[in-house]
């Protein structure tokens, strides 16, 4: 596979009351083309702050991303980041339309994407009137209207309940297989990115270092209660706690 970005050595510094507080320390790993890819580690090892780096939404303090030819990233948020004025169909054009694309190709790509998503005959509704999962949908819609090469995902099922996020999942699965397209997906969920990667990058406690790149070699549809499930569960559960076997398949790193 091609590499798409390749991270060089980023490390972020922040300037707080108290002096300096480092949260990412020379990271280096590289993106490959048509890859799912989950970043996970314990909370505040800088994992949100790497993925506004990739996006371009923030500078890193030393190193640099390399990326191959001119790609086109989008980025879905964990609190969907929607305008509350917008209806529905607007939240979805807004990218297109801020890109300058003519009125008639806006409506025939936000109808695509809104009934891509499940959202068709909500057009007109506004996101207070939405549930939190129907608020994603929106959120992921947005992104995949601007037809990214990369598709860059900040804990997107985490202010979701368990259902609405295991149908998310599946439904986000099948996207990416149909777009073939690559995601780059921060988790805090250990059986999310068993579920989901091809390849798990695993940072250490903050500053936010690469510990270990695991690949996940299960076949497609995986079966999640399966042994081999378990193991590739078990093994990262134990890289990014420290040690000891954690019967809670659902247990947050927290």
């Amino acid at each position: 596979m091609d590499e798409l970005i390749k991270i060089q050595g980023v490390s972020k510094t922040f300037e707080i009351e108290t002096g300096n507080l480092s949260a990412l320390e020379a990271v280096s790993f590289e993106v490959l083309k048509g890859e799912f890819l989950c970043l996970i580690g314990p909370s505040g090892c800088g994992k949100s702050t790497l993925l506004r780096i990739i996006a371009g939404l923030m500078e890193p303090s030393e190193g640099g991303i390399i990326r191959t030819g001119d790609l086109k990233l989008a980025m879905v948020f964990q609190n969907f980041a929607l305008f509350p004025w917008m209806n529905i169909e607007q939240n979805v054009g807004f990218g297109l339309t801020m890109q300058g694309m003519p009125k008639k190709e806006v409506a025939e790509r936000v109808k695509a994407e809104i009934a891509r998503m499940g959202l068709t005959g909500f057009e007109d509704k506004h996101p207070k009137e939405l549930s939190g999962g129907m608020r994603q949908r929106v959120g992921i819609a947005r992104a995949l209207a601007v037809n990214p090469d990369i598709l860059l995902m900040d804990e997107p099922f985490s202010a979701l309940d368990a259902f609405t996020a295991e149908k998310l999942r599946a439904d986000l699965l099948k996207i990416w297989h149909e777009k073939k397209m690559t995601v780059v997906m921060v988790t805090h969920l250990v059986d999310e990115a068993v579920e989901l990667s091809d390849r798990v990058v695993v940072f250490s406690p903050r500053p936010g270092k690469v510990k270990e790149v695991i690949k996940v070699d299960l076949p497609r549809p995986r079966k999640l209660r399966s042994q081999a499930f378990y193991h590739h569960s078990d093994r990262l559960k134990k890289l990014v706690v420290g040690s000891g076997r954690l019967t809670n398949r659902e247990t947050l790193l927290s």
